[in-house]
């Protein structure tokens, strides 16, 4: 019987208890990405097989941990695989509670979509755009408050309360909304609703990275995008009645409240980070919430981890804004800003638009099949991520995201600037059907369209699937990994605030900018603007694959690299 011996890809072999005659090693080599060259640090290059008995025991996982002169740690874990591995198990309940909070981001954002027509006109306001407008609008405008106000509070009072305290609006939101009798009430409700929103972005993935073992947080933080797709989905096959019913749009906004009280209630049994717990001096638990998530193996290091970091950071709970201008705090919060400027002017939201006024020219008129079809693609992109995250990297995921969106879009704007041959015309709409008829699964419906449209559904199809596979699920991941333990609230306050700043002006602008210089310009832009993410991703995102939080910390502040440099 063969089994695979797995070894941890930062490790530094430090034991007496390492016997040669049970393991044997193809190939070391030095491990250039831990921070500390001075230790003695080694990976192993490819798999190593072990024989074993039928008879031999279990497999069972070997950690030993020792001290060097600086209080760092010298690990050595070996895990034998025995067909499958579960490690990211016990933190999966309290990661999909937490994802709770991004399917009714992704329900929220639906929830207009259809009703819309329905609720102006039961409200008295219908044909006013402004007031259309704003009523979709002022949700950003609250999320932009919710996001900003977010940092000191999960600093004061960890993860679990602060996501408990922000269902209170998210509830109440969602049933002044579902009640309201004047545009006044409706607009009362979306802010408050907007208000929780933009306070759970932030949360939820600090939550994630925070809980989540090492080698697995990549695939869990994820989850925030899957849960957005569903709670996209749901919303759109959920607003189906209401083409029929027009006050179907009060059901839809008092459903919204359910998942309020499922992520109340199930984050009451939910664990808070081990890493603020730490911060807040509470060692005890904090160490009982690393042996459940990540095993007793983990304990004595992670804390000693933590402890590194606080003693150079401070142990206290209240970090200043005028931290995020000092270095390395500023470094990444630039990268965070800067990440959610590109993926806003890479113009996802204009190209979602613009993909349903395509979908009317092939002759599909209802606009909540076609937005179902772009919560499909976007659905499966994020699983696709979900499964690359921690293969192929974060860098290399925004990378490839990127410069697939950039094709998209210059072969969007080619086939509208530049008319297209018979021959070349019936290959791209053989290209086209195959595309379109990929994403219809089990249904077969027959449309007549143009051909240039059909392969410009397929182009917007692609950008979608790119940015759901990277850019989407990629930026609000990566910036609580590189932001420190002690400014990562506010950084990523402060980033997301950012996002919905962006977010509203495309969305105000993008109508007008396509009307002044037409859709080619404009989608030329996108294009660029993704190339400039890809040299971004490429020249300054620094891989965080394999690494824990407080290895990144370490190997980003300069205060740790100058005190060893010293000694």
């Amino acid at each position: 019987m063969q089994q695979a011996l797995a070894i941890h890809s930062l490790q530094c072999f430090s034991t007496t208890n390492f016997h040669r005659k049970h393991h044997y090693f193809d190939h070391l080599r030095r491990n250039k990405q831990y921070p500390f060259p001075h230790l003695t640090s080694f990976s192993v290059s490819k798999e190593v097989k072990v024989s074993a008995s039928s008879k031999q025991k279990p497999p069972e996982v070997e950690s030993v941990i020792g001290d060097d002169e600086d209080g760092l740690l010298l690990e050595k874990v070996i895990v034998v695989d025995d067909g499958g591995d579960l490690g990211w198990l016990p933190a999966f309940p309290h990661v999909l509670i937490a994802s709770m909070a991004n399917f009714l981001f992704g329900y929220h954002i639906g929830v207009m979509n259809g009703p819309i027509v329905s609720i102006a006109k039961e409200l008295g306001f219908e044909g006013n755009s402004f007031l259309e407008g704003l009523v979709v609008s002022i949700f950003i405008g609250g999320a932009f408050i919710g996001s900003i106000t977010c940092g000191s509070l999960v600093d004061k009072l960890g993860c679990c309360r602060t996501i408990q305290f922000d269902t209170v609006p998210l509830i109440l939101g969602a049933i002044v909304s579902a009640q309201a009798q004047s545009i006044e009430e409706m607009i009362l409700g979306r802010f408050l609703v907007g208000l929780g929103i933009g306070v759970n972005t932030v949360l939820v993935p600090i939550y994630i990275s925070e809980i989540a073992p090492t080698k697995y947080r990549g695939s869990l933080g994820t989850l925030c995008q899957i849960g957005t797709c569903i709670g996209i989905i749901a919303s759109l096959y959920l607003a189906i009645p209401s083409e029929n019913d027009p006050h179907w749009w009060r059901t839809m906004l008092y459903i919204a409240s359910v998942p309020g009280f499922i992520l109340a209630l199930g984050m009451q049994f939910s664990v808070e980070s081990p890493r603020w717990l730490c911060k807040a001096g509470r060692l005890d638990e904090a160490k009982k919430v690393i042996n459940n998530l990540w095993g007793s193996s983990e304990v004595d290091k992670a804390i000693k981890e933590f402890e590194s970091v606080l003693k150079n950071d401070g142990d206290d709970l209240n970090s200043s804004w005028l931290e995020l201008l000092e270095e390395p705090h500023s470094r990444v919060a630039t990268i965070g800003g800067a990440l959610f400027v590109l993926q806003q002017l890479a113009g996802i939201n204009g190209v979602l638009y613009f993909s349903s006024l395509t979908f009317k020219d092939v002759g599909i008129s209802s606009s909540a099949l076609a937005s179902l079809y772009v919560g499909l693609t976007n659905f499966a992109g994020a699983l696709c991520a979900l499964y690359l995250m921690d293969k192929q990297g974060r860098q290399r995921l925004l990378i490839g995201s990127y410069a697939g969106m950039a094709l998209s879009m210059f072969l969007i704007v080619y086939a509208i600037s530049f008319p297209m041959d018979n021959e070349i015309s019936n290959n791209l709409s053989i290209l086209g059907t195959l595309l379109y008829a990929s994403m219809q699964k089990s249904s077969r419906i027959l449309f007549e369209f143009s051909l240039c449209s059909l392969f410009n559904i397929s182009l917007c199809y692609r950008y979608i699937f790119t940015f759901a596979v990277g850019a989407g699920p990629v930026t609000g991941l990566i910036i609580p990994e590189l932001s420190s333990s002690r400014t990562r609230g506010k950084i990523m306050a402060f980033s997301f605030s950012v996002h919905w700043v962006f977010n509203f002006l495309v969305g105000l602008f993008f109508l007008e900018l396509v009307q002044k210089f037409g859709v080619a310009p404009v989608y030329g832009s996108f294009g660029a603007v993704s190339l400039l993410a890809t040299a971004f991703a490429y020249f300054l995102i620094v891989e965080t694959k394999g690494r824990s939080l407080e290895e990144i910390e370490m190997s980003l502040n300069p205060k740790f690299q100058g005190k060893r440099n010293s000694e």
